[in-house]
């Protein structure tokens, strides 16, 4: 984990600027904040803050010995270098999405999660060697012609874009991987449903609540699995946490999703893709929020998580968790407040076992529909084990036997599942 100590940085166009967030993000990255600045104007393009409070700003730096300065705001390579000159040399100029590459370093704990970790971190130091090498090309604007910067491209550049080339084709092929596995459960029948929403709204104890062999702990509402880390990040983790369960008679795989935060770069969200995907691909999203929220925050959280599954997700139903921190009027404010942004959310308290039979009728209500078949399978030993590999795979309804050579099955499967067995069973009836 990092060490050191840091001044927090924060400037909004108007109002007053908020440093909790930002506080609690480099608290998890292993800074020691040891002093606040803000400052409300329009945005400086040299200093992001104006010239005076960029100055007290390294003075404070210099004052309280910090190592380090944590911008709220993300920083163009202009930026850093000019508050960079400023400040007391070593001083590290930290933006939001620095700080947050740096909690994911932490967190990847796989191969995969760290391949990402380091996509996203070329992607987001290639405008910044750009940035350099323009700096570079005025500095010696009267020897360009001589040393070559002018005619091609810096080699520092080139080798950032092809280490990027390089992991994104490993992501890809992983990507393939993973998507041949969740073709592989739907082939052994279960349909895939996906928890995704804001870190901290209760995913992991819904699905402890949802899954057949997980426990619910009372005593609190954060996240409950060992691989839920610290709150108030971008992703509480980089990997995703999957269990099976049987929901109105449907064999189910639900998979706790990793936790979205404002201010999303599209960069950022595009090196997480392989991670995002498992969200993308699922047969049904649960959206998860904190009702308990104001009004304001959780309409802003469910228009960034809407931006999110926009176009890639084709159903998605709203859980509004945590009901039972509210009374009923101001739940149902929060519902209002909402209406335009989540049709008929499901309203729920995971922790108290409140809403959930609504929730899962209202999940087997929008699970694409099983297909429903009736097939003639031989009295044989091929036959019986055709049907005891259905009971695995499907939603038997009834078998009869006829006669002493046949037996009729009537079941509902996903269309995979029931493909295969109408197959088998034609081939062993002709």
């Amino acid at each position: 984990m990092q060490s050191g100590s840091a001044i927090i940085a924060k400037r909004v166009d108007d109002g007053r600027p908020k440093t909790d967030e930002i506080s609690a993000l480099a608290d998890a990255a292993g800074y020691e904040v040891v002093g606040t600045i803000t400052q409300s104007r329009t945005e400086d393009s040299n200093y992001q803050f104006g010239r005076g409070k960029a100055e007290e700003l390294a003075e404070r730096i210099d004052d309280s010995d910090a190592d380090s300065v944590v911008f709220d705001n993300p920083l163009s390579p202009q930026q850093t270098f000019e508050i960079g000159e400023l400040c007391p040399d070593g001083t590290r100029i930290i933006d939001r999405y620095r700080l947050v590459l740096e909690i994911f370093a932490q967190q990847a704990g796989t191969k995969e999660a760290q391949r990402q970790v380091k996509l996203a971190e070329l992607r987001y130091e290639l405008p910044r060697v750009q940035a350099e090498i323009r700096l570079e090309k005025e500095v010696a604007n009267e020897r360009r012609s001589r040393n070559g910067l002018g005619e091609k491209e810096d080699r520092r550049v080139t080798d950032i874009r092809d280490r990027i080339e390089t992991i994104e084709t490993k992501l890809d092929n992983r990507s393939d991987i993973d998507g041949q596995r969740r073709e592989k459960r739907r082939d052994e029948g279960f349909s895939l449903v996906a928890l995704a929403g804001y870190t901290n709204a209760g995913k992991s104890t819904l699905l402890r609540r949802l899954a057949d062999e997980m426990e619910v702990s009372p005593e609190r509402h954060e996240d409950l699995h060992e691989s839920a880390g610290v709150e108030d990040r971008l992703f509480k983790t980089l990997e995703t946490t999957t269990r099976r369960t049987e929901i109105r008679g449907r064999r189910t795989l639900v998979t706790d999703t990793v936790g979205f935060i404002q201010d999303l770069p599209h960069w950022l969200v595009e090196s997480f893709e392989t991670t995002l995907t498992e969200t993308y691909e699922a047969d049904l999203v649960c959206l998860v929020a904190d009702v308990s929220d104001p009004v304001a925050e959780l309409r802003e959280k469910l228009r960034t998580s809407h931006d999110l599954l926009d176009g890639e997700v084709e159903r998605v139903v709203t859980v509004l968790n945590k009901a039972d921190e509210l009374s009923s009027s101001e739940i149902d404010e929060r519902l209002e407040g909402v209406a335009d942004l989540a049709s008929n959310p499901v309203v729920i308290s995971a922790i108290e076992d409140d809403g959930i039979d609504t929730l899962e009728k209202r999940i087997a209500d929008e699970l694409p529909a099983l297909r429903e078949e009736r097939i003639r399978l031989p009295n044989t030993d091929d036959g019986m084990a055709l049907l005891s590999w259905l009971y695995d795979r499907a939603r038997v309804e009834e078998v009869c036997y006829p006669s002493g050579e046949r037996v009729v099955v009537e079941f509902a499967a996903v269309p995979s599942v029931a493909k295969r067995a109408t197959s088998k069973a034609d081939a062993m009836i002709s």
